[in-house]
C-alpha cells in the first residue's frame, strides 16, 4: 500500500530522518578531508564502490538476496544515476569553487524541487500552500544558519552554483523514481545495495578516463580515514536509512533531510568540538523546525482540530 496522502511522519520516522541528516552532514568533513588528495570523480567513485563492497557482503548476512532481472537492474542503473553519479560528482565539484555554506543553501532548494515534480508526477503527494509555504521558510532558516557572509558569493562562480543546484534537482527526481522499489517488494537494505553497486558500474570507467587514478600519489592516513568514513555511514547506512524512510513517508518528507542537514552540522561543532552556538543559529532552526512541520502536515492538522473544538475551548491550551 502507499503512503498517504500527504502523509504526516510518524516518531520513528522523524527520528530516522534525524539520523540520515547527521550521517549526510558529516558527508561535507569527510569530502573536504579527502579532496586534498583525491581528485573528485575518484572520491566519489571510491564512496560508492565502497559502500556497495559493504552493503552486498550485508545483504546475505541478513538473510536476503540480490534480486535479478533486466528490469530491476535497469531501475537500480536510473537510480544510481540520478542519487549518485550525477549529483554526488556535481556537489564535490561545485565545493572545490564555491563556499560549502552556500553548497549548502542551494543543496537545500531539493525540498522545493520535490514538492513542485512530485505534484505533477504523483497522485498521492500533492502540492498544497502549506507545503510551498514550508519548503520557502525552510530554506529562509538555512540561509540564516548558515550566515548572511556567504551570500556575498551569490552569483560569482556561477557554474558551480548551477552544477549543485542541478544536483539538488537531480536528488529530488531520484526521490520520485525511488518510489517504484516499494512497489517492486524489494527491501530497503537490498535497494541500497543495488544502487550503490549500479552507480560503481557507472563511475568505475568515468574515473578511470578522467582521474587515471593509478597515476595519483598514496594518500596519508586522514584521507584514507575520511573516504571509509563516507563510504561506510554517509553512504552504505545512510542508503538503508533513505530508502526505509521513502518507502513508508514518501519522497517530499524524505527530503526535508536537506534542511536538517546544517543543523546537524552546526550542533555536531558545537556538541563535540565546542564551537558557540550564535542567536541567528537558533533562530535558523527555529524557522527550519516551522518549514519541516508545515510540509509535514503537522500545522495543517493541528489547524484542523482546532476548528473542530467547541468554541468555548478555542482560546484555551491544548
Amino acid at each position: 500500500m502507499p503512503p498517504a496522502v500527504n502523509h504526516t511522519m510518524s516518531a520513528p520516522e522523524w527520528a530516522m530522518l534525524l539520523c540520515l541528516s547527521v550521517l549526510w552532514g558529516g558527508s561535507f568533513f569527510f569530502t573536504q578531508v579527502a579532496l586534498e588528495a583525491l581528485p573528485p570523480v575518484t572520491l566519489v567513485t571510491l564512496r560508492v564502490g565502497l559502500a556497495a563492497l559493504i552493503l552486498n557482503a550485508v545483504v546475505p548476512l541478513s538473510g536476503l538476496a540480490m534480486p535479478r532481472g533486466a528490469r530491476v537492474w535497469s531501475a537500480f542503473l536510473g537510480m544510481g544515476l540520478l542519487n549518485n553519479a550525477v549529483p554526488f560528482c556535481l556537489i564535490v565539484w561545485g565545493q572545490t569553487h564555491i563556499a560549502s555554506g552556500l553548497a549548502a543553501i542551494l543543496n537545500a532548494t531539493t525540498p522545493l524541487f520535490t514538492v513542485v515534480a512530485a505534484h505533477f508526477l504523483t497522485a498521492d503527494e500533492r502540492m498544497t500552500g502549506s507545503r510551498m509555504a514550508g519548503g520557502l521558510v525552510g530554506l529562509a532558516g538555512v540561509a540564516v544558519m548558515v550566515g548572511p557572509a556567504v551570500l556575498a558569493g551569490l552569483g560569482a562562480d556561477l557554474l558551480a552554483q548551477v552544477a549543485v543546484l542541478g544536483a539538488a534537482l537531480s536528488y529530488a527526481c531520484a526521490g520520485l523514481f525511488g518510489r517504484r522499489f516499494r512497489r517492486m517488494g524489494i527491501p530497503p537494505l537490498a535497494t541500497a545495495a543495488g544502487q550503490v553497486s549500479a552507480s560503481t558500474l557507472i563511475l568505475v570507467p568515468i574515473a578511470l578516463v578522467v582521474d587515471r587514478p593509478w597515476t595519483l600519489p598514496m594518500p596519508g592516513a586522514a584521507v584514507v580515514g575520511a573516504v571509509v568514513g563516507i563510504a561506510a555511514l554517509s553512504t552504505a547506512l545512510a542508503y538503508v536509512l533513505y530508502f526505509r524512510i521513502l518507502a513508508t513517508a514518501g519522497a517530499t518528507n524524505l527530503l526535508l533531510v536537506t534542511f536538517l542537514i546544517p543543523v546537524s552540522a552546526i550542533l555536531l561543532g558545537a556538541v563535540v568540538l565546542g564551537e558557540r552556538l550564535d542567536p541567528r543559529h537558533i533562530v535558523g532552526m527555529a524557522l527550519i523546525g516551522c518549514g519541516l512541520a508545515a510540509i509535514d502536515g503537522r500545522l495543517r492538522a493541528f489547524g484542523r482540530t482546532r476548528r473542530r473544538l467547541p468554541p468555548e475551548i478555542q482560546g484555551r491550551d491544548i
